[in-house]
């Protein structure tokens, strides 16, 4: 705020107020010893933090679950009955727990940084003097100046207000900006859309409205994403099978009369153990954690990390054009006499309109870089920007009693339809450039009834003086980022509060399809059906105002799609909180910045590519590794059901299927879980994966079993079960191993090395005598272990097929 200059707020409808001396009461703020004071009696706005989780909820989140408690307890009883490699399973379920927690500590560390670098900083008045805070450091009663853009962080009552409009439809639904004047109450989370002005803090903290109601919403998540609720439901399906299962398979074993007790416990364990996906909910914490400390090397602050899985999903993206697609600043290119228009005087109407806003936009800070105020005029009225009426106002006192009142913004809406002028605007837009008219307003600034042609009165009765043309700086980067959506079936929307041609042209430059064909969003139809038929047929959209970006975003997600949206300016707020996932420029507003879900703090959009590449890598490796997982808790439960039926001894030791589990999965999935994935992400997770898996294990159990009863009638005599448990660990591990093969499609070098080595380190343990001893694991004769080999084979000609046929008839 400039000291100095106050206006009054005069009637809560009218935006245009005569400028004033200010309150020399309520003008300097808090000072030092107040602000001391406060803090020492704790009137602090000590806000929960948005980015991360504490340390402890780490822990607690790692090592308290349902699985780790059951495989705990099972651990424990193995370690008083059985040799130490049945107990292995124990120490590796501590090893990804303790991973778990390193990656995820690390992860919350990267989000705090860029969380700081990131923070909304508002301007706050104390001794007289402004200075920007952090929101931690405000306190009880500090007076806090606003301009468009800045969020209001705290609640609080209006001092001055200089045409202040608050848009406050995040917390109330009204679309309508709410006009404040001094007295009115400002709630926390709402934001500026025009004017500046300043208000005390009455509610600081999590007393304030907005911290009350993001308290627990706001938090960092991982449990508002269909891949996490997913792989909850997945989580409970297993729950139902495992307990009468394993209860089946305790009776059984403890029944049967070639076991003494300490072998059957271990046999009991051997088969409830693998039935736990134990490693599935690691493995997702760890590939949304490698994917928050990845981003955050490329200063990308992503503020809620299901929008990391969004993003994969995202097939259409909308873009705003300033500060997007162009950089955020602009030059003056020229300027253009209307009529009999002196350019000096011109010239001089500009500076004072530059100097009459503290805090311009784009446009006018270029127009204040290139016409510095040297007029000495006074400004005796002020009307503030706004992005849904087009343009700003300023009324003068020249001096010798002169007075002028003038307009500047859009030609389009400035004008009528059939002026002249718009040719020449016309023409400087299909080159890509900016164009604003600078009118001579007829009458008062303070006349915003219906006038001529659809515009106001300000508008209609307007004379138009001069075009003033501005060059926007387009983004290197931009171009290619565009491509990079064309060639992942992503569908770009460029939606501007521009003109038109003007935002076609800059789109052509930058190669979007459809540019060509662009569309002035006044002539868009209100009907959400209507609306999307539209968007579905054209790329390029100027003129469109805050709340029909809002509705552009609806009118996409009404036909299924998951919708991006770009933006850096308190025009984009409230589209940005309804799409599926917001993306904010560092250098947004505050309020644009606040919403957003992913915030690229280099400004770079080129980094968006590498955020939609992170989400498809990890929604897509874990519903791979996911479905290895299962493959392993599908054959677990059939083979304990079979051998409570049949009423034989389980196959296995757990050190047996410790072995399996890590060779075919546990090593192989933290790789795959990791490596880059480009594939968009596919809806129904639970749905795709369980196609998948219930078959594939089904067959795995059943050739397993069929093995082991083949082997139960060929060895007899002393050490056949160890004989057996051999067979059957070969023809699960072949199978296994296929299944793996198939999951690590397609292949790259790295992928077939990696299912080469898993072979090979199963190879080694049944050649070398210390690991055959070590995992109890002798192949007898020849005959039995082909017959073993070649059950594989045809189960593993089953998996194929089955694999293929679900690809073929169930694609998604």
């Amino acid at each position: 705020m400039t000291q100095g200059r106050y206006i009054d707020a005069g009637s809560e409808l009218d935006p245009v107020h005569p400028v004033e001396p200010p309150h020399p009461a309520r003008a300097t703020g808090l000072t030092t010893a107040e602000v001391a004071e406060r803090v020492a009696r704790g009137e602090v706005n000590d806000v929960p933090v948005r980015s991360s989780r504490s340390t402890a909820d780490i822990v607690r989140a790692n090592v308290f679950t349902r699985f780790n408690a059951i495989i705990g307890v099972l651990w424990v009883i193995m370690l008083f009955v059985a040799p130490i490699q049945d107990s292995l399973f124990g120490f590796v379920i501590i090893a990804n727990t303790g991973i778990g927690i390193v990656q995820e500590h690390r992860a919350k560390k990267t989000l705090d940084g860029l969380a700081v670098i990131g923070e909304a900083k508002p301007a706050v008045r104390r001794d007289g003097a402004s200075a920007e805070v952090s929101t931690s450091e405000l306190v009880l009663g500090d007076l806090i100046e606003l301009g468009p853009g800045d969020k209001v962080v705290v609640d609080g009552e209006t001092v001055e207000a200089e045409g202040l409009e608050i848009d406050e439809s995040l917390l109330t639904g009204e679309a309508e900006p709410v006009h404040k004047k001094p007295g009115d109450p400002m709630m926390s989370g709402s934001f500026v859309v025009a004017g500046g002005g300043a208000f005390t803090a009455t509610r600081v903290g999590r007393e304030a409205y907005a911290a009350q109601l993001a308290d627990e919403a706001s938090r960092f998540t991982l449990v508002h994403s269909e891949l996490r609720s997913g792989i909850s439901t997945i989580l409970k399906y297993v729950t139902w099978m495992m307990v009468p299962t394993a209860a089946g398979l305790i009776v059984s074993q403890l029944v049967h009369e070639r076991h003494d007790l300490k072998d059957s416990i271990a046999r009991t364990v051997g088969g409830i153990t693998p039935m736990i996906p134990e490693g599935l909910v690691l493995l997702t914490s760890i590939a949304f954690a490698i994917g928050v400390i990845r981003l955050g090397r490329k200063q990308c602050l992503v503020q809620e990390l299901p929008a990391i899985e969004g993003l994969a999903r995202v097939d259409v993206v909308c873009l705003d054009k300033t500060g997007t697609l162009t950089e955020g600043g602009m030059n003056v290119s020229g300027l253009r006499m209307l009529g009999d228009a002196d350019e000096s005087y011109v010239r001089q109407v500009l500076g004072a309109f530059g100097a009459s806003d503290p805090r311009p936009n784009a446009s006018l800070q270029a127009i204040v870089d290139t016409y510095p105020d040297s007029s000495g005029w006074r400004c005796t009225q002020a009307l503030p920007f706004s992005s849904a009426r087009k343009y700003s106002g300023a009324a003068f006192g020249e001096g010798g009693g002169t007075t002028s009142a003038w307009l500047l913004g859009a030609p389009d809406v400035l004008l009528p339809e059939k002026d002249p002028a718009l040719q020449e605007v016309g023409r400087l837009n299909e080159e890509g450039l900016r164009v604003l008219l600078l009118a001579r307003a007829a009458g008062d600034l303070d006349d915003d009834s219906g006038g001529e042609g659809g515009r106001d009165a300000r508008a209609a009765g307007a004379r138009p003086t001069a075009l003033v043309v501005l060059e926007q700086r387009l983004r290197p980067e931009a171009a290619e980022t565009l491509a990079y959506f064309a060639d992942q079936s992503v569908a770009a929307k460029v939606i501007s509060g521009d003109n038109a041609v003007s935002v076609g042209a800059v789109a052509a430059k930058l190669g979007l399809a459809g540019a060509a064909d662009t569309i002035d969003a006044r002539q868009l139809p209100t009907d959400q059906e209507e609306m999307a038929d539209s968007l579905d047929s054209h790329s390029v959209f100027g003129r469109v105002s805050p709340q029909q970006k809002r509705d552009m975003v609806a009118a996409l997600q009404s036909r299924g799609h998951t919708v991006a949206m770009t933006g850096d300016g308190v025009n984009d707020v409230l589209a940005l909180k309804d799409a599926d996932v917001g993306v904010s420029m560092g250098s947004g507003s505050e309020a644009t910045r606040a919403v957003a879900q992913i915030v690229l703090l280099n400004n770079s959009f080129a980094t968006l590519p590498s955020v939609v590449a992170e989400g498809r890598r990890v929604i897509g490796n874990v519903t791979r590794v996911a479905t290895l997982f299962l493959v392993k808790t599908v054959y677990s439960v059939l083979l304990a059901i079979l051998v409570s039926c049949f009423q034989i001894e389980y196959p296995f030791l757990p050190r047996h299927l410790t072995m399996l589990s890590t060779l075919t999965i546990g090593i192989p999935a933290f790789f795959l879980a990791l490596a880059p994935n480009k594939e968009r992400a596919k809806p129904h997770f639970v749905r795709r994966v369980l196609r998948y898996s219930i078959p594939c294990g089904a067959i795995a159990g059943a050739a397993t079993f069929v093995a082991y009863l083949i082997a139960r009638h060929y060895y007899v005599g002393a050490g056949s079960l160890d004989a057996e448990t051999s067979v059957a660990t070969l023809t699960l591990f072949l199978v296994s191993m296929w299944v793996l093969a198939i999951i690590a499609r397609p292949y790259t070098w790295w992928r077939v090395c990696l299912v080469l080595a898993m072979a090979a380190a199963f190879l080694l343990v049944m050649v070398v005598p210390a690991l055959q001893h070590f995992f109890a694991l002798k192949l007898v004769g020849a005959a039995m272990p082909w017959l073993g080999v070649a059950i594989a084979a045809v189960a593993s000609l089953g998996v194929e097929l089955v694999w293929r046929w679900v690809d073929r008839h169930h694609p998604s």
